[in-house]
């Protein structure tokens, strides 16, 4: 294991955004196929499935768009995005590093900038990747998007306050590339929910927002 760390901060050190750009690749196709067994589980146990009838088989056409994903957006995207964030507020902000205002500042911009974006290019990519048209993809996002910013909303800070206090920047992507490991098949199961009983309660709750809007008008 100290070997293996040694050789990434070697590949980190000499191919900086390639190193990112693979291990973010192989960590959302690894998270993809945990959210594939998750679904698999989840729906046998729901439609009482047994062994027999239907054995879990990874769909290796949706790993490879998922860990596209993760070449393509997560690691160049996050490798600018940390050395970015982290240099504004230290010199554009002047904020003592590793203060309680530093780190909140910066977990307050990640959780309002790139969180949201992210989320919005997930969703957007893996519908068009998978043949489905504009329109669809629209519904699609309007299903999925709220119920993973809120879900992630009460969880992802508390690690990104972790990551800015102790992880030092050339790390922190790396970091949150783990806890992507989770991420990624959290909003890889979030999508093939499709119209969960679950997700149409956000869903209820916007239908109900406007209403009451229109009541008021």
């Amino acid at each position: 294991m100290l070997r293996l760390w040694k050789w990434y901060q070697n590949c980190l050190s000499h191919h900086p955004v390639k190193t990112q750009v693979i291990s973010s690749g192989f960590l959302w196709g690894l998270g993809d196929i945990g959210a594939q067994f998750i679904t698999h589980s989840s729906a046998k146990k729901r439609l009482q499935i047994s062994d027999e009838d239907e054995d879990f088989k990874i769909n290796w056409k949706r790993v490879g768009i998922t860990s596209a994903f993760g070449f393509g957006f997560v690691g160049p995207v996050g490798h600018f995005w940390y050395e970015g964030l982290d240099r504004f507020i230290r010199l554009k902000l002047q904020l003592q590093p590793k203060s309680a205002r530093f780190i909140a500042t910066k977990v307050a911009l990640d959780s309002l900038t790139f969180g949201p974006l992210d989320l919005v290019v997930f969703f957007t990519y893996m519908g068009l990747a998978t043949g489905n048209s504009v329109d669809q993809v629209k519904e699609g996002l309007k299903r999925d998007f709220l119920p993973a910013l809120v879900l992630e909303g009460g969880i992802w800070p508390i690690f990104q306050v972790v990551n800015f206090r102790y992880v030092p920047v050339r790390y922190q992507l790396l970091y949150v590339n783990v806890f992507c490991l989770l991420d990624s098949a959290f909003l890889s199961w979030v999508e093939q929910q499709k119209d969960a009983p679950w997700k149409q309660w956000f869903t209820s709750f916007d239908a109900f927002k406007e209403r009451g809007g229109q009541r008021r008008l």
